[in-house]
Protein backbone atom coordinates (compact mmCIF):
# COMPACT_ATOMS: atom_id res chain seq x y z
CA UNK A 1 0.00 0.00 0.00
CA UNK A 2 1.46 3.12 -1.29
CA UNK A 3 0.67 6.83 0.63
CA UNK A 4 -0.03 8.07 -3.64
CA UNK A 5 -2.86 4.92 -3.90
CA UNK A 6 -4.16 6.92 -0.69
CA UNK A 7 -4.60 10.06 -2.44
CA UNK A 8 -6.15 8.70 -5.33
CA UNK A 9 -8.61 6.74 -3.20
CA UNK A 10 -9.70 10.03 -1.41
CA UNK A 11 -9.82 12.52 -4.77
CA UNK A 12 -12.12 9.23 -6.39
CA UNK A 13 -14.31 9.77 -3.44
CA UNK A 14 -14.10 13.48 -3.05
CA UNK A 15 -14.89 13.93 -6.98
CA UNK A 16 -16.86 10.77 -7.68
CA UNK A 17 -15.03 10.54 -10.92
CA UNK A 18 -12.12 8.67 -11.98
CA UNK A 19 -11.15 11.57 -14.73
CA UNK A 20 -11.90 14.49 -12.26
CA UNK A 21 -9.90 12.90 -9.70
CA UNK A 22 -7.04 12.33 -12.09
CA UNK A 23 -6.89 15.70 -13.11
CA UNK A 24 -6.88 17.00 -9.26
CA UNK A 25 -4.28 14.20 -9.22
CA UNK A 26 -2.07 15.72 -12.22
CA UNK A 27 -1.93 11.93 -13.85
CA UNK A 28 -3.67 10.45 -16.41
CA UNK A 29 -6.54 7.96 -16.24
CA UNK A 30 -5.48 5.10 -16.81
CA UNK A 31 -2.61 5.28 -14.18
CA UNK A 32 -4.80 6.49 -11.34
CA UNK A 33 -7.34 3.48 -12.29
CA UNK A 34 -3.97 1.49 -12.38
CA UNK A 35 -2.93 2.30 -8.95
CA UNK A 36 -6.24 1.77 -7.57
CA UNK A 37 -6.43 -1.56 -9.22
CA UNK A 38 -3.35 -3.13 -7.67
CA UNK A 39 -4.52 -1.47 -4.54
CA UNK A 40 -8.07 -3.36 -4.32
CA UNK A 41 -6.57 -6.42 -5.66
CA UNK A 42 -3.54 -6.06 -2.20
CA UNK A 43 -6.74 -5.19 -0.15
CA UNK A 44 -8.83 -7.86 -1.67
CA UNK A 45 -11.63 -6.02 -1.83
CA UNK A 46 -13.20 -3.71 -4.26
CA UNK A 47 -13.57 0.07 -2.94
CA UNK A 48 -15.66 1.82 -6.08
CA UNK A 49 -17.98 0.63 -8.59
CA UNK A 50 -19.31 2.70 -11.42
CA UNK A 51 -22.70 3.10 -11.81
CA UNK A 52 -25.10 5.32 -14.54
CA UNK A 53 -24.76 7.60 -11.52
CA UNK A 54 -20.87 8.12 -11.46
CA UNK A 55 -18.57 6.04 -8.92
CA UNK A 56 -19.38 5.21 -5.59
CA UNK A 57 -17.83 3.81 -3.14
CA UNK A 58 -18.14 -0.02 -1.83
CA UNK A 59 -19.07 -0.87 1.85
CA UNK A 60 -15.46 -1.76 2.00
CA UNK A 61 -14.75 1.75 0.33
CA UNK A 62 -16.65 3.46 2.89
CA UNK A 63 -15.03 1.63 5.55
CA UNK A 64 -11.53 1.96 4.08
CA UNK A 65 -12.16 5.74 3.25
CA UNK A 66 -12.04 7.72 6.73
CA UNK A 67 -8.21 6.06 7.37
CA UNK A 68 -7.31 6.79 3.90
CA UNK A 69 -8.20 10.80 4.60
CA UNK A 70 -6.80 10.70 7.41
CA UNK A 71 -3.13 9.14 6.64
CA UNK A 72 -3.14 11.59 3.61
CA UNK A 73 -3.69 14.44 5.81
CA UNK A 74 -1.42 13.11 8.52
CA UNK A 75 1.65 13.06 5.54
CA UNK A 76 0.70 16.41 3.79
CA UNK A 77 1.01 17.98 7.48
CA UNK A 78 3.93 16.58 9.01
CA UNK A 79 5.72 17.76 5.29
CA UNK A 80 3.70 21.37 6.31
CA UNK A 81 4.99 21.28 9.44
CA UNK A 82 8.85 20.50 8.73
CA UNK A 83 8.49 23.19 6.41
CA UNK A 84 7.59 25.86 9.06
CA UNK A 85 10.23 24.96 10.61
CA UNK A 86 12.29 26.49 8.58
CA UNK A 87 10.06 29.65 7.89
CA UNK A 88 8.23 28.45 4.74
CA UNK A 89 4.69 27.80 4.01
CA UNK A 90 3.63 25.07 1.46
CA UNK A 91 1.08 22.55 0.51
CA UNK A 92 -2.65 23.32 -0.91
CA UNK A 93 -4.91 25.80 0.32
CA UNK A 94 -8.36 24.68 -0.37
CA UNK A 95 -10.70 27.20 0.20
CA UNK A 96 -14.51 27.64 0.18
CA UNK A 97 -16.72 30.63 -1.03
CA UNK A 98 -19.78 31.74 -1.26
CA UNK A 99 -21.44 33.39 -4.56
CA UNK A 100 -21.53 36.98 -3.11
CA UNK A 101 -18.75 37.21 -1.00
CA UNK A 102 -18.05 41.22 -0.12
CA UNK A 103 -16.12 41.66 2.82
CA UNK A 104 -12.60 41.36 1.37
CA UNK A 105 -11.79 41.70 -2.16
CA UNK A 106 -10.83 38.01 -2.52
CA UNK A 107 -9.30 38.20 -6.21
CA UNK A 108 -6.60 40.99 -3.98
CA UNK A 109 -6.44 38.68 -1.38
CA UNK A 110 -5.33 35.87 -2.80
CA UNK A 111 -2.92 37.80 -4.97
CA UNK A 112 -1.35 39.07 -1.86
CA UNK A 113 -0.98 35.15 -0.34
CA UNK A 114 0.22 33.81 -3.30
CA UNK A 115 2.81 36.68 -3.61
CA UNK A 116 4.01 35.42 0.41
CA UNK A 117 3.80 32.21 -0.42
CA UNK A 118 4.55 31.52 -2.86
CA UNK A 119 5.12 27.62 -2.55
CA UNK A 120 1.31 26.84 -1.83
CA UNK A 121 -1.04 25.76 -4.37
CA UNK A 122 -4.33 27.81 -4.29
CA UNK A 123 -7.68 25.71 -5.03
CA UNK A 124 -11.20 27.69 -4.85
CA UNK A 125 -14.65 26.46 -5.07
CA UNK A 126 -17.70 28.27 -4.99
CA UNK A 127 -21.21 27.10 -2.72
CA UNK A 128 -23.70 27.70 -0.33
CA UNK A 129 -22.78 28.01 2.80
CA UNK A 130 -24.51 25.04 4.73
CA UNK A 131 -22.19 23.11 2.17
CA UNK A 132 -18.66 24.99 2.44
CA UNK A 133 -19.26 24.55 6.22
CA UNK A 134 -20.04 20.09 5.64
CA UNK A 135 -17.00 20.46 3.55
CA UNK A 136 -15.00 22.10 6.15
CA UNK A 137 -15.83 19.56 9.01
CA UNK A 138 -15.06 16.94 6.63
CA UNK A 139 -11.63 18.48 5.87
CA UNK A 140 -11.74 18.83 2.45
CA UNK A 141 -11.98 22.45 2.68
CA UNK A 142 -8.89 24.94 4.81
CA UNK A 143 -11.10 27.58 4.89
CA UNK A 144 -14.34 28.95 3.69
CA UNK A 145 -16.45 32.46 3.22
CA UNK A 146 -19.84 32.20 4.77
CA UNK A 147 -22.45 34.35 4.32
CA UNK A 148 -25.65 33.52 7.08
CA UNK A 149 -28.34 35.25 8.60
CA UNK A 150 -28.11 37.54 11.35
CA UNK A 151 -29.61 35.01 13.80
CA UNK A 152 -27.16 32.25 12.92
CA UNK A 153 -23.98 31.66 13.09
CA UNK A 154 -21.36 28.51 11.84
CA UNK A 155 -21.75 25.27 14.05
CA UNK A 156 -18.45 22.80 14.84
CA UNK A 157 -16.03 24.90 13.10
CA UNK A 158 -14.13 28.25 14.05
CA UNK A 159 -15.63 31.25 12.76
CA UNK A 160 -14.92 34.93 12.86
CA UNK A 161 -17.53 37.41 11.63
CA UNK A 162 -16.01 39.71 8.97
CA UNK A 163 -19.22 42.09 8.20
CA UNK A 164 -22.58 42.60 9.24
CA UNK A 165 -24.90 44.22 6.58
CA UNK A 166 -28.96 44.87 5.62
CA UNK A 167 -29.85 43.55 2.25
CA UNK A 168 -31.35 45.72 -0.27
CA UNK A 169 -33.79 44.94 -3.05
CA UNK A 170 -32.00 45.05 -6.70
CA UNK A 171 -34.62 46.76 -9.13
CA UNK A 172 -34.66 47.28 -12.87
CA UNK A 173 -33.45 51.00 -13.39
CA UNK A 174 -36.43 51.88 -14.98
CA UNK A 175 -38.67 50.13 -12.26
CA UNK A 176 -41.54 52.69 -11.26
CA UNK A 177 -39.75 52.28 -7.57
CA UNK A 178 -36.24 52.52 -8.33
CA UNK A 179 -35.89 56.15 -7.42
CA UNK A 180 -37.50 55.90 -3.90
CA UNK A 181 -35.15 56.29 -0.69
CA UNK A 182 -36.39 53.03 0.71
CA UNK A 183 -38.97 50.25 0.56
CA UNK A 184 -40.32 48.24 2.60
CA UNK A 185 -40.84 44.44 2.14
CA UNK A 186 -44.81 44.62 2.35
CA UNK A 187 -44.32 47.19 -0.58
CA UNK A 188 -42.32 44.24 -2.86
CA UNK A 189 -45.02 41.71 -2.25
CA UNK A 190 -46.30 42.27 -5.57
CA UNK A 191 -42.62 41.51 -7.49
CA UNK A 192 -41.77 38.38 -9.17
CA UNK A 193 -38.27 37.19 -7.31
CA UNK A 194 -35.20 35.52 -8.55
CA UNK A 195 -33.26 34.34 -5.88
CA UNK A 196 -30.90 30.76 -4.75
CA UNK A 197 -32.33 27.74 -4.97
CA UNK A 198 -34.60 26.56 -2.05
CA UNK A 199 -32.94 25.13 0.65
CA UNK A 200 -29.95 26.93 0.36
CA UNK A 201 -28.59 29.21 3.07
CA UNK A 202 -28.76 32.28 0.88
CA UNK A 203 -32.51 31.64 0.15
CA UNK A 204 -33.22 31.20 3.72
CA UNK A 205 -32.09 34.71 4.39
CA UNK A 206 -35.12 36.24 2.09
CA UNK A 207 -37.15 33.65 2.87
CA UNK A 208 -37.22 34.27 6.95
CA UNK A 209 -37.40 37.94 6.24
CA UNK A 210 -40.60 38.06 4.45
CA UNK A 211 -42.30 35.02 6.77
CA UNK A 212 -41.26 36.95 9.79
CA UNK A 213 -43.14 39.97 8.35
CA UNK A 214 -45.98 37.93 7.17
CA UNK A 215 -45.58 38.57 3.32
CA UNK A 216 -45.73 36.19 0.67
CA UNK A 217 -43.61 36.52 -1.90
CA UNK A 218 -43.25 34.81 -5.49
CA UNK A 219 -39.63 33.01 -6.43
CA UNK A 220 -40.43 32.58 -9.82
CA UNK A 221 -36.55 32.31 -10.93
CA UNK A 222 -33.56 30.27 -8.77
CA UNK A 223 -30.38 30.68 -9.75
CA UNK A 224 -27.14 29.89 -8.06
CA UNK A 225 -25.18 32.65 -8.96
CA UNK A 226 -25.19 36.65 -8.91
CA UNK A 227 -24.49 37.18 -12.05
CA UNK A 228 -27.66 35.41 -13.31
CA UNK A 229 -29.28 36.78 -11.17
CA UNK A 230 -28.45 40.40 -11.72
CA UNK A 231 -28.95 39.29 -15.38
CA UNK A 232 -32.67 38.50 -14.69
CA UNK A 233 -33.14 41.81 -12.84
CA UNK A 234 -31.46 43.68 -15.69
CA UNK A 235 -33.91 42.29 -18.17
CA UNK A 236 -36.52 43.43 -16.48
CA UNK A 237 -37.56 39.64 -15.44
CA UNK A 238 -37.11 39.70 -11.47
CA UNK A 239 -36.16 41.70 -8.50
CA UNK A 240 -33.73 40.45 -5.95
CA UNK A 241 -32.28 40.92 -2.45
CA UNK A 242 -28.80 41.01 -2.52
CA UNK A 243 -25.76 42.77 -0.67
CA UNK A 244 -25.25 46.20 -2.16
CA UNK A 245 -21.40 45.44 -2.53
CA UNK A 246 -22.77 43.21 -5.44
CA UNK A 247 -24.69 45.33 -7.34
CA UNK A 248 -21.78 47.67 -8.86
CA UNK A 249 -22.27 50.33 -11.21
CA UNK A 250 -21.14 48.03 -14.08
CA UNK A 251 -24.14 47.12 -14.20
CA UNK A 252 -26.18 50.43 -15.25
CA UNK A 253 -29.39 48.81 -15.72
CA UNK A 254 -29.95 47.63 -11.91
CA UNK A 255 -30.80 49.75 -8.93
CA UNK A 256 -30.06 49.22 -5.61
CA UNK A 257 -32.89 50.52 -2.92
CA UNK A 258 -32.41 50.00 0.98
CA UNK A 259 -35.07 47.64 2.52
CA UNK A 260 -35.77 48.94 5.83
CA UNK A 261 -36.88 45.65 7.31
CA UNK A 262 -34.92 43.32 4.78
CA UNK A 263 -32.55 40.65 6.38
CA UNK A 264 -29.13 40.96 7.80
CA UNK A 265 -26.77 39.01 6.27
CA UNK A 266 -23.35 38.41 8.48
CA UNK A 267 -20.01 37.09 6.56
CA UNK A 268 -17.73 35.16 8.32
CA UNK A 269 -14.31 33.69 8.01
CA UNK A 270 -14.53 29.73 9.08
CA UNK A 271 -12.36 27.53 9.43
CA UNK A 272 -10.99 23.90 10.89
CA UNK A 273 -11.64 24.73 15.10
CA UNK A 274 -9.29 21.34 15.69
CA UNK A 275 -6.44 21.91 14.17
CA UNK A 276 -6.27 24.04 11.09
CA UNK A 277 -3.11 23.75 8.92
CA UNK A 278 -0.23 25.64 8.46
CA UNK A 279 -1.25 27.12 5.03
CA UNK A 280 -4.61 28.14 6.60
CA UNK A 281 -2.84 29.73 9.66
CA UNK A 282 -1.36 31.72 6.98
CA UNK A 283 -4.29 33.12 5.14
CA UNK A 284 -6.00 33.99 8.64
CA UNK A 285 -3.21 36.00 9.75
CA UNK A 286 -3.35 37.90 6.48
CA UNK A 287 -6.65 38.30 6.79
CA UNK A 288 -5.86 39.62 10.58
CA UNK A 289 -3.35 42.24 9.17
CA UNK A 290 -4.38 45.68 8.23
CA UNK A 291 -5.48 46.32 4.47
Amino acid sequence: MELQQLRYVVEVDATGSFTRAAERCHVTQSALSHQLAALERALGQRLFVRSSRGVRATEAGEAFIPYARMAVAASEKALEELAAVEGRVIGTLRIGVIPTVTAVDLPGLLATYRDAHPHVRLELCTGNSADLVSALQRGELDVAFLGLREEDEPERVASRALSRERLVVALPAKHPMSTRASLSLAELSSEVFADFPAGTTGRAQGDAAFEGAGVKRDVAFEADTAALTLGLVSAGLAVALLPRGVITTSIPEVTAVPVVDGPVRVEYIAWDAQAPRTVARAFLMLLEAPQ
